[in-house]
This record gives C-alpha cells, structure tokens and sequence, in this order.
C-alpha cells in the first residue's frame, strides 16, 4: 500500500469517526490514562511509525522486549506472595501453606516496630505489633521465623529499608545455624532508602549514613554473597503514594542510577555489581499503561548504563524487576471486585515481562490478608501461568501500534523528570539531584500534585472506580477478616524479656561498643560489626540505637 493509499483510507475512518462518536449526552469522562497522558482514539502506519531498532528482540539489547531470549518458554516468573503477621510462628505457617500450595520463593513483610528498627517493648511499638507484619526483635526470631525452612535451597525477598543491614545479618546468622554457608544464599533485600525519603518515610538516620551502610553491603554481598541481591530498587510505594507512572518510573531508576553511582565511588566493577541490583514496581489498574511502563524501564536502563556508567557485559544492562498489584486500586466497597483488579494487573506485569510477581489479595484494604484470600491470590497467579497461554509466545504485545507509542511517551515522560533530576544536581551525578530534591521537598510536592490531580478527576467523573462513584450498591456485606489479637503483643514482649534474661550482657556490651566504633569510622565496613551483635544476641533496637547515637537522627524539612 502506497503513503497515499494509505492517507486516503485514514481521510475515511477519520471522517466516519467524527461523525459516530457520541456528543452531548452528559459523559464527563476523559479518555486518559490513570496518569492523565491524552489516549489517540486510533494508533497504526497513518499517524506513528515505531523505531523497529529500538524495539528489538528479548535478551538483545536495549531489552524493550523482555531481559531473556526465551523468557517465560524458558522459565516462568516466580510466585512469590508477600506475607507476615501476627507471630513468627504464625508467619512461619503460612509460609508452609504457600509452600506446598505452589509458591516458589518466600517474601516477609515485617510490622511497623521492626521496619522502624525498634523493639517491640519500646513504648512507640505499642498497639502496632504484628499488625502490619511480622514481628522480629532478635536472632531466635528470624531462626524461628524460618523454622522447617532450608534457606540455602529457597530464595526469600525482605520488604525492609531503613533497619535492613540488621535484618540481612540475623538471616545470615540464621542461615549459618542451619548449616549454610553464605554464597549459598540466594534472595533480595529491599534496602532502598531513596523512595523512603521520597514517598515512604521510613528512615533512622540522614540520607548520608544510610548510603553508607548501602554501599558496604554492596561490597559484603559482592565478596560474600554472590547470589544475592542486595538492593531492590523499590517504584511500588512511590506509585501507592500517589504518583504517575512517568514518576514511578523515573524516580525509581533515578535511585537505581544513585546505588550505580555508590557502587563505583568504592572501586566496584559496574559489570560485576550492577547484575545483582534489582527493581520492584507497581502494577496499576491501567493495563496498557502499565505493560509500555515496564517496557520502558527496560530500555532506559539499558541505555543509561551503557552509555552513562560504561557498562559493557550484557547482565549489566538487565533491568530485572519483581511486581505487586497496586494495593491502592483496591476497594473497600465491593471488594469481590478486587480479585478482577488483581488478575488484570497481574496479567499486564506478565505481559510486561516481570520476573518475579505477588497479587494482592480482596482484603487487604480492610486488613492483613485471610488464609482464604491469601489463596484466591495465589491461585490468580496459577491461573495465568497454565490456563491462559500468555506465556506460551514473548511479548505478544510487541509491534502492537498503541503499545510502542504508549512506550515512547512513558519512555520520552521519563526521561524528562530525569533530566530535571540532573539539572538539581550540583556536581551532575544523579545522586546530587536526589539529594537535593529530597532536601527541597521537590519529590513529595511532584507526587501530591499528581494524586491531588487523579482525586479531582474521581471527583468529577472523569475518571470511574466500579462501586465507587459508579455502579454502588447501598448493601455491601461485610468480610470476615483477620484480626490480630493484642496477645501477640504481650507474648513478644514477654519473650523478649527472657531473651534479654539469658544472653550474656557483658558480650552484647562489647559488641555494640565495636559497632559504635565502627561507625565512627569512615573506613570499616559495618556488616560484620552488625553480624557480630547479632551473634551477641543484640536485639534489632539495640543495633540501631547504637547507630543513632554515632549518626543522629533524620526530620524531614516541612515544605508548604
């Protein structure tokens, strides 16, 4: 078909749609994404032409279509649902439940108290233990947190930032009294203490000491730990805090960039540490969006550190990433609802090329989820996998017109948020540009621009969240769901009493003396100190303490 064959035909459907669409009949909607990018009604050859270069082959770079040649024809995503609450002993069976439910790996999702680095008899832990996780104070829990469970033969994902060295080093020690050694440890600590200043706020210490303490696991774990992945650069609570998928997405490799930046400033091979840097995204409501985000991140990744860092091993490049289901899109009315959410969220990060995948539950709007919710999840996964045949070709998307020019746009809104990231940064490193726009509250006020944006679209109608602002029923009936009884509470606290009881006072002294040393000085690495007041039976608040009184303590600066 020649160019003018072709503009004649558009002419037509052009003409015939403005003609057939519906005008004046009250419909407030506004056909835009859930970040406001402007839908075209019609993507082909008439009006985009993709970069067929740019799109490449899986496993080639730049990757927009997948990290691996054969991506799921080789291997599936792995099944790894996020679950804690409650007691360890409680945590633990579930875990056992996954397990032989079909789960491949194992994600721990810890309460307020220990993502805060405080004990649970501290008085701020009070009212907060086990609720939103699970409790762990010490070494005896983490061991029983994974009772019956082989850590050398399972790879396991910790949801933990600001304490997160602390907890590395009980499942270290923990793994070491199963009989393991460290190179034989496999898994992903979250560690992302950029969108905790950004988005989560969950932080012990200014952003210096924090880096600090990142880049000497990086080293441990490159020397120690080979299998590991140290850092899981974290977009999900950036995208859950409000943002769009644009900001999710730069903000995100923005500080992936940043941990690049640290790992070079200790002498560390960007083609050795880069590979076992992660990422963890949101999967939101907005299906095309979602699936162009992921294959954007993918390309931007690839270019950046090839071009800008000198990467040149192709496992370098790969931007793997695990994904959740956007919490935030769930509902409290109707939330039967939420299981078709979940499952078209899942389905796009699938479509997207994740490596890894949780699916939130019904009710996890209303409370840690149910044995029987947590299952339906579990089993929207498997449903996927072996039912629908989305795995059986890669990125069936790929090519798709509306696709590749939702990936530009993604890719081209990305890129702009980065470099105005640089534009703040004073000494033209990524990591300056951070700095500086959590210093100046420039990241929070982007994000509650966007949301504050998304509400008023609800509010008005253009935008629809079934059962809502639309299609409400007035006799929503009410879910059975879990309940932490305060009794969790006061049996951590008691058993942490006795912990305290029957250690030797005299070793932990020694060896939080030993850390506090240590962290006054700039050049030892603080992960076997940690290590050691682990094997001291240091609790985690003791360990962090000690810390704070060398680093003081972070305040976020009020922005109006």
């Amino acid at each position: 078909m020649t160019a003018d064959e072709l503009r004649r035909l558009a002419d037509v459907w052009e003409s015939r749609y403005e003609t057939s669409r519906p005008r004046g009949d009250g419909d407030e909607r506004e056909f835009t994404t859930l970040s406001g990018v402007g839908v075209p009604p019609l993507m082909g050859p008439h009006n985009y032409t993709p970069d067929q270069e740019r799109i490449g082959f899986p496993g080639v770079y730049p990757f927009t279509r997948g990290v691996y040649p054969s991506m799921y024809r080789g291997r599936p995503w792995t099944i790894r649902q996020f679950a804690g609450f409650g007691s360890v002993e409680d945590t633990n069976q579930r875990y056992q439940d996954l397990l032989r439910a079909g789960q491949h790996g194992l994600s721990v999702a810890f309460d307020m108290p220990t993502l805060m680095g405080r004990d649970s008899d501290e008085p701020e832990s009070e009212g907060e233990v086990g609720h939103c996780g699970v409790a762990v104070d010490t070494l005896d829990d983490m061991q029983r947190l994974f009772d019956g469970i082989p850590l050398g033969d399972i790879t396991t994902s910790m949801t933990i930032n600001a304490p997160a060295v602390v907890i590395f080093a009980m499942y270290c020690v923990a793994a070491e009294r199963q009989g393991f050694e460290l190179a034989q440890l496999g898994g992903t600590l979250q560690t992302d203490i950029h969108k905790e200043y950004i988005a989560q706020k969950e932080w012990l210490f200014p952003p210096q000491p924090h880096l600090r303490l990142i880049a000497d696991l990086m080293e441990f774990t490159t020397e120690h730990l080979p299998r590991y992945h140290p850092i899981s650069v974290s977009g999900y609570h950036i995208r859950e805090a409000g943002s769009t998928a644009a900001q999710e997405l730069a903000f995100t490799l923005a500080a992936g960039f940043s941990y690049v930046e640290l790992g070079r400033s200790r002498a560390l091979d960007v083609n050795r540490f880069a590979p076992r840097l992660s990422f963890f995204f949101d999967a939101h409501i907005d299906f095309f969006e979602e699936v162009a985000k992921f294959r954007a991140a993918r390309r931007i990744w690839a270019h950046w550190l090839r071009e800008r860092y000198g990467a040149t091993a192709d496992k370098a490049l790969l931007l793997r990433f695990h994904t959740q289901t956007a919490g935030v899109s769930l509902t409290a009315q109707q939330p039967d609802n939420n299981v078709v959410r979940t499952a078209i969220e899942a389905l796009a990060a699938v479509l997207g090329g994740t490596q890894s995948l949780h699916t939130n539950a019904l009710d996890e709007v209303l409370a840690l989820p149910s044995d029987h919710a947590a299952r339906v999840a579990l089993r929207t996964q498997q449903v996927i996998a072996e039912e629908t045949g989305v795995t059986d070709t890669i990125d069936p998307l790929g090519g798709s017109w509306f696709v590749e020019w939702m990936t530009d746009k993604v890719e081209a809104d990305a890129e702009a948020y980065l470099g105005r990231i640089l534009e703040m940064s004073p000494d033209d490193t990524v990591t300056g540009g951070l700095l500086r726009g959590i210093e100046t509250g420039w990241f929070s006020s982007e994000i509650a621009d966007a949301a504050f944006a998304y509400q008023r679209q609800l509010e008005k109608g253009a935008k629809r969240i079934v059962g809502v602002n639309v299609h409400v029923d007035e006799d929503d009936r009410e879910l059975e769901i879990l309940r932490i009884s305060a009794e969790v509470e006061r049996a951590q606290s008691r058993r942490l009493a006795d912990f305290r009881l029957n250690r030797d006072p005299s070793a932990v002294g020694a060896a939080l003396g030993r850390l506090r040393a240590a962290c006054q000085s700039s050049g030892d690495n603080l992960v076997p100190p940690i290590m050691d007041a682990v094997r001291a039976n240091a609790t985690l608040g003791e360990i962090c303490g000690a810390m704070k009184e060398v680093f003081g303590t972070y305040r976020e600066p009020p922005v109006i």
